[in-house]
This record gives structure tokens, C-alpha cells and sequence, in this order.
């Protein structure tokens, strides 16, 4: 038996929830396995994109929310105007 001293554990990166997954899973199996990419035929993929769409839909968005940009860079031009 080998003896190592001083072993160091990382611990487990905090993973986030990602909302919507399964119907993720499934939509891309669906399309490997039967090649129907725009989900228009009713026989394979299409019950799967309704479902994948009803949960994107419904789902929380995760994070914060998205400030847009464009306040920031119309302050940088108007500090260069002057």
C-alpha cells in the first residue's frame, strides 16, 4: 500500500440548475436519432420541440439580469466630447 502525505482535495464545483434540461436531452436525441432537425414531422420530433418550448417559456431565468450596454457607452462618448 502506497502512503502519500500531505494529499490535497479540491471540493466539487458548485454547479448551477440548469432549467429545462431533459427536454434539452431529449430534443437533441431526437435529432440523432432521426435526423428530422426542423422538427416538422408530427411522427418524430415535434411533440419534443412543443415540449422543449413550453418549458423555455415557463422557465426562471437564472443569474442576474442582463443590463444593457448601451448606457455605458454613451457615457464613455460623452465624456470623449467634451
Amino acid at each position: 500500500m502506497v502512503h502519500i502525505a500531505n494529499v490535497k482535495v479540491r471540493p466539487r464545483k458548485v454547479t448551477t440548475p440548469v432549467p429545462c434540461r431533459s427536454e434539452l436531452v431529449a430534443m437533441l436525441g431526437c435529432w440523432a436519432a432521426t435526423g428530422d432537425v426542423l422538427s416538422t414531422d408530427p411522427n418524430r420530433c415535434k411533440m419534443v420541440a412543443e415540449t422543449l418550448f413550453q418549458c423555455m417559456r415557463t422557465a426562471p431565468v437564472a443569474g442576474k439580469p442582463h443590463k444593457p450596454a448601451i448606457n455605458y457607452h454613451l457615457s464613455k462618448l460623452s465624456k470623449k466630447a467634451k
